[in-house]
């Protein structure tokens, strides 16, 4: 009895079937017998003379579901004659019916496990571990195949260079592939899916005849753009303080061209536009520099969230270079700065080795493609001894800004602000003769005014006593300096040595041994440990990279050699007076 104007019910479909399976199986085995056909390709020929006779049945019952012929196929399926198989790897009719593998099943982890061996021997074992042996089958829906890797750079690498490798191996077994999706893994798991729970079709025996009483549509893949990484917001890199905005900065003589080109570049970003490029933002610490960074940023976010914006620190920038080239993933972290709209680099003075080189080719792609570029150190970028002399060149091409010393004005609006910002929260009285004081006494910088307006306050909160100036006084004498002494550079020790001693900067800083470069570089070292506030292995580095221990050595030997040579004494002593004048 047939239903449905002459279509097979469901079990009519199925004797069918398996008859055609019985005759395939008889025309087989006579031919073998015979010895008609040779002995080693049989099972081949089989599966293509099944695949035949299912074919042919299934184009006069296409309208029935696929669940009886689930259900038959876990009762006769056979990847070759005398080696059962389960029956999601059942080989699949192409362009007759949907196939759907999900992650998690044997018969995925055993699907997967045989197309690694074929690319494994096909590509050998170096190739395959490198770019294969951390793949993962996630599914398969209809003829596309979903893998997932570790990182970006994977992703793009595989789908790029071995889409058809793995798809011809794939089709050893499921004959309907023709598509590779790569996909990213997070924790462990694939950042998209292809298709959702529900359209899984059901691998349960009791599931199988509900499934035969409606015909199912072919699943159709949705693929899904992973935009994670073209989102390159603060996230992505160092965090924004919330709190530097251009609406807490302090604007006065000493910044106010800073201020000024800060929001320029700002308002130019938010519009898709560009003025100055690359703007170089330089001054001695706690002058404001990350404040303005942090606001621009800020600022064009809350413009434009579409924005691709990323801030990172030298350390952090250097951070993401190394992490990047020791996953292999490199070419991802270069794409990834490459897409941005708006980068800014703060602490450049750190940035150093091949990381500063990366920055340099990050910088001229960027700068070539009219995207904005904001950097911020502590010295003008001739200065900037340990980058490269081209990266000294575009950042000196730009705009460079200094930022000077703060007078008296701005120091006391630096702290009026920051006194009234405490009366706020605390609701207490900090009286303007306090403020006088403060900001005539600390005349360093801006960290340390607001240093000299919280301990006060914290006096206050904790034992009670009343803000006044001998309170200021006694909590902020190690903040308060006559006069602001200047601050000794390991730029400035080189270039007073190298002009002392008639030795060029360049050779104070080469692998030279001569002994008229020996000892002034021994010099130079000695008196950046003795003046500085830098650590052995940072003085080795601005001396051309050398060793901690080598500096150490230095250090040593000089102050050996002072002990018996009253000229090198006097020599030392004068070039400490020409430094701090």
């Amino acid at each position: 009895m047939q239903a449905n104007g002459g279509v097979p019910t469901g079990l009519e479909y199925c004797a069918r079937v398996i008859r055609r399976l019985g005759e395939a199986m008889a025309d087989w085995t006579g031919k073998s017998k015979r010895g008609g056909e040779n002995e080693e390709p049989r099972g081949r020929r089989f599966r293509y003379r099944l695949r035949q006779s299912l074919g042919r049945t299934l184009r006069t019952g296409r309208s029935n579901t696929n669940g009886a012929l689930t259900m038959m196929m876990q009762t006769a399926g056979k990847d070759d004659w005398g080696s059962p198989q389960p029956s999601s790897t059942t080989p699949t009719l192409k362009g007759e019916m949907s196939v759907m593998i999900t992650s998690g099943s044997e018969a995925q982890r055993d699907l997967f496990n045989r197309v690694r061996a074929r690319l494994k021997a096909a590509v050998g074992e170096d190739v395959f571990t490198s770019w294969f042996a951390r793949l993962e089958l996630e599914e398969i829906v209809d003829d596309l195949v979903h893998l997932s890797a570790p990182t970006r750079f994977l992703c793009s690498w595989v789908q790029s260079n071995y889409a058809d490798r793995i798809i011809e191996s794939f089709r050893r077994d499921v004959d309907v592939v023709t598509r590779l999706q790569v996909t990213l893994r997070v924790n462990g798991r694939a950042t998209k899916k292809l298709a959702p729970a529900a359209e899984i079709a059901p691998s349960s025996d009791a599931s199988a005849p509900a499934a035969a009483a409606a015909p199912q549509a072919p699943a159709t893949p949705r693929l899904v753009r992973d935009n994670s990484a073209s989102k390159g917001d603060a996230t992505a890199g160092s965090a924004i303080d919330q709190r530097m905005t251009f609406e807490t900065f302090v604007p006065g003589a000493a910044n106010e061209m800073a201020f000024g080109v800060a929001k320029q570049i700002a308002h130019a970003a938010a519009n898709n536009t560009v003025t100055f490029n690359p703007v170089y933002i330089h001054s001695t610490v706690g002058s404001g520099k990350s404040h303005l960074l942090n606001a621009i940023a800020h600022a064009v976010q809350s413009a434009d969230a579409s924005k691709n914006i990323v801030y990172l620190t030298a350390d952090h920038f250097m951070y993401h270079f190394i992490t990047a080239v020791q996953r292999q993933s490199a070419l991802g972290f270069k794409e990834w700065l490459r897409r941005v709209d708006l980068l800014l680099i703060d602490d450049m003075q750190f940035l150093q080795g091949k990381s500063a080189t990366e920055f340099g080719h990050t910088l001229g792609t960027l700068l070539t493609g009219a995207k904005q570029v904001v950097v911020a150190g502590d010295a003008p970028p001739q200065d900037l001894e340990m980058i490269d002399e081209r990266i000294r060149s575009r950042l000196s091409g730009g705009l460079v800004v200094p930022i000077t010393g703060f007078d008296m004005e701005l120091r006391r609006a630096i702290v009026q602000r920051r006194a009234d910002q405490a009366s706020a929260r605390y609701g207490m009285h900090f009286p303007t003769p306090v403020i006088d004081y403060v900001s005539r006494a600390v005349v360093s910088h801006g960290r340390d005014s607001d240093g000299a307006v919280n301990r006060p306050v914290a006096a206050n909160q904790l034992t009670g006593e009343l803000i006044t100036v001998p309170l200021a006084e006694k909590t902020t004498a190690d903040l308060i300096r006559a006069h602001d002494a200047k601050r000794v550079r390991i730029e400035d020790i080189l270039k007073i040595v190298s002009r002392h001693y008639k030795v060029p900067r360049n050779e104070l800083l080469s692998a030279r041994r001569s002994r008229d470069v020996v000892r002034p570089r021994q010099i130079a070292m000695f008196l950046a440990k003795a003046l500085t506030s830098r650590s052995l292995p940072e003085i080795g580095r601005r001396f051309g990279g050398r060793d901690h221990t080598t500096v150490l050595h230095s250090v040593r030997k000089v102050e050996s050699m002072m002990k018996d040579d009253i000229e090198l004494c006097q020599e030392i002593e004068l070039l400490k007076r020409m430094l701090e004048e």
